[in-house]
C-alpha cells in the first residue's frame, strides 16, 4: 500500500494520539482496579447467619474457667457513667464488652455499628445466644420477660409500662413448666435450624442449664444463683429486676428494658446479627487480635470497651495484665476510645452512693484507652491500684 507524502505525517500523528489514548485508558483502568483492591470494607449493616457463626467460631478461644455462673451483673452502678460516655464518645463505632446482659444497656445508649462480647467461659457465649433467640422472638418487653422467665404475661402491661411496673407484675407470677419446655425448644429451634448455628449436644445442655436457672429464680435471679452466697460477697447481690430499674447519674433509667424504644434498638442489633459473642480470654493470644484485624480491615474504631472488674484478676498474675494491654494495643483506637471499669469496695475504692449500700458496693470508672496504653508502654501502669488511680468517675 502506497501512502502519499502529505498524508504520512498525519497518519503518524493519528497513530501516536491513538496509542496515547490507549495508554491513558490503561492507566485509569489499572488505577481503578488498584483502588478497588485496597479499598477497605465497611462494617456491614447486617451479617448473614453464616458470617455471624464464622466470626463466633473462628474468633473464639478454648473454654476457660471462672468461679461463678455470672448469670446477671453484680454491678448496680453500671448505668452511672452513661451521661459522661454520651458526651465524650462517638456513635456508630464499635463496642467491646464482657459478661452478661449489662452490655445491652451500653449498646442501646452508645449506638455502635457492631459489638463483640468477650468472655472466658463458653457458657457466657451460649447465654448470649439464648438472649439472642428470646429477643428475636419477642414482640415487646413484656413478651421478652414472659419468655425469659416462663411466666404468663400480666394483662395490665403495655408499651407505656415503666420498668418498675413491668417487674412488679411479673414477680407476682409463678413459673409455668409447660411454657418453659416450649420456650426452650423454641430457643434451640431458632438457633440451630432457623439460623443454622452448629450447636453441640453439650452446647444445647448448657443453654438448658442456664434457661432453667432463669425460670427457677424468675426476675429475682442474681449473679450467683445456684451457688449460694460466696464468701467474697460483702453485700447482697442485686437481682435482674433491680438492675433493670436502676438509673444513671442524672436519675434517668437507661436500662435496655426501660423503654420500648430501647428494647427495639436492641432487637434490631440482634436481628441483624450485630452482637457477636466470642469465647475469649483478655490475656489470650487469639480473640482480641482476631477482632482487631476484622475492625482494621473495615476502617472501624473502638468506641468503648467495658471491662467489668476483669483487670482485678489479671493483676493477680505476673504476666496476664501485660498480655492484656498488649492485646489492647492491637485494636484500632482514637482519642475518644474509652475503657469502662467496675471497681468494688475494698479494691482501692470505697466510696459509693448511699442508694447502693444494700448491695455489693461498686462504682464505674472511665479512662482513655490511648492514654492507658501510653502509661503502660511508659512503665507507669503496673498495678491494679495504678489502673484505678488513672481512671475518672
Amino acid at each position: 500500500m502506497l501512502v502519499s507524502r502529505t498524508f504520512a505525517p498525519r497518519l503518524r500523528s493519528m497513530l501516536v494520539a491513538g496509542l496515547s489514548c490507549l495508554a491513558a485508558v490503561a492507566r485509569i483502568d489499572a488505577q481503578t482496579q488498584s483502588s478497588h483492591a485496597v479499598a477497605p470494607q465497611a462494617i456491614p449493616t447486617k451479617l448473614s447467619d453464616s458470617a455471624f457463626w464464622r466470626l463466633v467460631s473462628d474468633f473464639s478461644e478454648a473454654n476457660g474457667f471462672f468461679r461463678s455462673d455470672n448469670f446477671v451483673s453484680n454491678e448496680s452502678s453500671y448505668q452511672w457513667v452513661i451521661p459522661d460516655l454520651l458526651r465524650t464518645t462517638k456513635p456508630s463505632g464499635v463496642y467491646l464488652g464482657v459478661g452478661p446482659d449489662q452490655n445491652f444497656t451500653y449498646l442501646v445508649a452508645l449506638k455502635p455499628k457492631i459489638a463483640f462480647i468477650f468472655d472466658i467461659r463458653r457458657q457466657n457465649m451460649l447465654t448470649q445466644l439464648m438472649y439472642k433467640a428470646l429477643i428475636e422472638q419477642s414482640s415487646d418487653r413484656a413478651d421478652f420477660v414472659s419468655r425469659l422467665f416462663a411466666r404468663a404475661r400480666p394483662a395490665r402491661l403495655d408499651s407505656a409500662s415503666s420498668p418498675d411496673s413491668l417487674f412488679i407484675h411479673f414477680q407476682a407470677m409463678a413459673p409455668d413448666s409447660v411454657a418453659a419446655t416450649k420456650n426452650f425448644a423454641a430457643i434451640i429451634e431458632r438457633l440451630s435450624k432457623q439460623h443454622g448455628f452448629k450447636l453441640s449436644e453439650e452446647d444445647t445442655a448448657t443453654i438448658g442449664y442456664v434457661y432453667r436457672s432463669f425460670v427457677a429464680a424468675g426476675p429475682d435471679i442474681t449473679y450467683n444463683f445456684n451457688q449460694g452466697r460466696p464468701a467474697y460477697a460483702r453485700g447482697r447481690m442485686p437481682s435482674f429486676a433491680e438492675l433493670q430499674i436502676e438509673t444513671d447519674s442524672a436519675g434517668v433509667k437507661r436500662g435496655y428494658m426501660a423503654t420500648e424504644a430501647n428494647f427495639r434498638a436492641l432487637r434490631a442489633l440482634e436481628m441483624n446479627n450485630l452482637i457477636v459473642p466470642v469465647v475469649g480470654d483478655f490475656a489470650g493470644s487469639k480473640a482480641i487480635h482476631a477482632v482487631a484485624d476484622f475492625l482494621k480491615e473495615r476502617n472501624a474504631t473502638v468506641t468503648a470497651f467495658y471491662l467489668s472488674n476483669v483487670e482485678q484478676y489479671l493483676f493477680q498474675s505476673e504476666d496476664e495484665w501485660r498480655r492484656f494491654y498488649s492485646n489492647v494495643g492491637s485494636l484500632p483506637l482514637d482519642s475518644s476510645s474509652t475503657f469502662i471499669r467496675s471497681v468494688f469496695d475494698g479494691m482501692g475504692y470505697s466510696r459509693a452512693p448511699a442508694a447502693y449500700n444494700s448491695y455489693m458496693r461498686s462504682r464505674q470508672l472511665l479512662a482513655s484507652m490511648l492514654e492507658q496504653l501510653r502509661l503502660f508502654n511508659d512503665g507507669k501502669l503496673t498495678s491494679y491500684a495504678d489502673v484505678i488511680q488513672t481512671s475518672r468517675e
